[in-house]
């Protein structure tokens, strides 16, 4: 055998091969690949949007939650405020009942005051009449002394 034949069979076995790999499995491989590097591309820029709306959605909870926060102090503030407002018009309340019942009792007071003197004055008036019968022996006629009885009682008003 030959060597040379040998190798330039062979070199131009070779030359097909690369020639029909160039020509026919060489562009659908570098297309997969650039599909393949596409496809890894968009992940990784999908896995970046991610990242930064996450961060962006932690930013807005954060805010989110700081305003729930103030927002629950004002409320907790406006309770303690109203509580006050609502203790103090008890308060208020209170009094204002406590002086009307006070101002009820110093008026029945003074009434009570006002019937036992009239009950004294007349009781008073019946003894005058009677130690005045005593005194003049007969009995003395009330009617005929109204006048001079509601006369004495206007004296000691």
């Amino acid at each position: 055998m030959n060597i040379n034949f040998t190798l330039i069979s062979q070199a131009i076995a070779f030359s097909v091969f690369i020639w029909f790999t160039v020509r026919y499995v060489w562009p659908p491989l570098l297309r997969a690949i650039e599909e393949r590097q596409k496809t890894i591309a968009d992940g990784l820029a999908a896995g970046e949007r991610g990242r930064h709306e996450l961060e962006l959605a932690s930013q807005r909870s954060s805010d989110v939650l700081r305003d729930a926060k103030q927002r629950a102090s004002e409320i907790i503030i406006q309770a303690e405020k109203r509580a006050a407002e609502v203790i103090e018009e008890a308060k208020k309340s209170a009094k204002e009942e406590g002086d009307r019942i006070v101002a009820g009792a110093k008026a029945d007071i003074e009434h009570e005051i006002f019937s036992a003197k009239e009950v004294l004055r007349q009781q008073v008036s019946e003894l005058a009449v009677a130690g005045a019968a005593k005194i003049l022996r007969r009995e003395v006629d009330a009617k005929a002394h109204a006048d001079l009885l509601a006369a004495i009682r206007e004296d000691l008003k």
